[in-house]
């Protein structure tokens, strides 16, 4: 007896229509929108979309503490309590989609243009010191007046010194033994950045720049002996220049002294006391958000330098807690893309940023928590101020870029 396999019918050779046609004319629009918004949020980490909703997360809530901390004082100067949320929130919808676009950019885009940004940073940098464009603010030099637009270019050159430093130093991997390879040329360009920064008197914003600096060169790679040298001169250099200012060294003098002197309390000290009294006001879960009496022209800056402190009164111990992990969380993030990144290149960027958003986020909390002094260093994401929320934007969209496709490789540790 002998059993047959059945055959596989045989397909008809016509040029029938695919099952799912390409569309055309009318419906070929939509699906190309469709499409690239599919492509722009394309990515292939957790650690990608943990940074984005972190952030965006902080971007939303500092445009309601804003809202909150600024309506008294932006009624008294425009008789509107919505004029400086509106401006936030101007810079924040500029910021967000230039954040989008740049983490659709690849490293090569970076490389290209890295040392073009670091020279536009220094010539803004130039024009605020050297120049009647250059606007003083609070005492410091550090804005620049283009018609009706104000920018602060220290900003810039933050995200700028990011990426340049990350060019040079993934490109002179292998001499980096050599102090001189080092030096030469980010001892006088970061040097240079830094002291334009100083001679507009914004202690406070130098200080960001050479731990971006210093972040750099440790995450790529330079020997601790090279990384010695720069750290003792700014331990011999640094006092000279905290005290070569009379209004920054009363406020030096009076955070050494814990504000205990009630001569300096309606001077240098007005704004740090009544930081403390604003958190201390808020208890665990705070006053409500709105309620706070310390924005009623009784704390100065409290949508800007010390909003941590309103923070603190409306949401209480609970809600500046939640700011704390968030920043925890979003480096915690930062490090992750680190490890899994396989690009010197990218792994120096990415080291640059958090240490510059972490870094300033902590600075601004010791600030109002009485740690340091006054340094007027604003909250990341939080505070108001379109120039340093646009760039902050800007810098993570470039980490975000890289996060994106970054994924951990199985037996293999990147270098420190």
């Amino acid at each position: 007896m002998t059993t047959s396999i059945p055959r596989r019918p045989r397909q008809p050779r016509n040029n029938a229509a695919p099952a799912n046609p390409v569309p055309t004319a009318a419906g070929g629009s939509g699906s190309a929108a469709i499409v690239a918004v599919k492509k722009l949020f394309a990515a292939e980490t957790g650690n990608f979309f943990l940074l984005l909703g972190t952030t965006l997360f902080l971007v939303v809530f500092g445009l309601v503490m804003v809202l909150s901390s600024s309506a008294v004082t932006s009624f008294t100067e425009s008789n509107d309590f919505f004029s400086g949320f509106a401006r936030q929130s101007l810079f924040a919808a500029i910021g967000v989609p230039i954040m989008l676009v740049a983490s659709r950019m690849p490293a090569s885009f970076w490389k290209k243009w890295a040392g073009t940004a670091v020279a536009i940073g220094l010539g803004l940098q130039i024009l605020v010191v050297a120049t009647p464009l250059g606007v003083s603010v609070g005492g410091n030099t550090n804005w620049l007046r283009l018609g009706s637009l104000t920018l602060q270019p220290s900003e810039i050159t933050k995200v700028a010194l990011a990426i340049w430093l990350a060019y040079v130093l993934s490109t002179k991997a292998d001499r980096l033994h050599r102090l001189r390879e080092v030096a030469i040329p980010i001892a006088p360009v970061a040097g240079a950045a830094v002291g334009l920064v100083l001679f507009g008197g914004d202690l406070g914003t130098a200080m960001i720049l050479i731990s971006i600096v210093l972040g750099s060169m440790f995450f790529g790679g330079v020997r601790l002996r090279f990384l010695a040298i720069p750290i003792v001169l700014m331990a011999a250099i640094g006092p000279l220049v905290a005290f070569s200012s009379n209004s920054r060294s009363d406020r030096i003098a009076v955070w050494l002294d814990g504000c205990a002197s009630s001569s300096d309390y309606a001077a240098f000290c007005w704004q740090t006391v009544h930081g403390w009294w604003a958190l201390a006001a808020g208890g665990f879960f705070g006053v409500g958000l709105g309620n706070s009496k310390a924005k009623w022209s009784w704390l100065p800056e409290a949508d800007n330098d010390f909003i941590f402190a309103i923070i603190g009164e409306e949401l209480g111990l609970l809600g500046a807690v939640t700011v704390l992990a968030l920043f925890i969380v979003m480096g915690v993030t930062f490090v992750g893309i680190i490890r899994a990144s396989n690009d010197p290149f990218a792994r120096i960027v990415v080291s640059a940023v958090m240490v510059w958003i972490i870094g300033q986020a902590f600075v601004n909390i010791a600030v109002v928590l009485g740690v340091l002094p006054v340094l007027g260093v604003p909250l990341p994401l939080i505070s108001s101020g379109g120039s340093a929320l646009v760039t902050t934007l800007f810098g993570i969209g470039i980490v975000l870029s890289f996060a994106r496709t970054a994924s951990p490789v199985p037996g293999s540790r990147p270098e420190r």
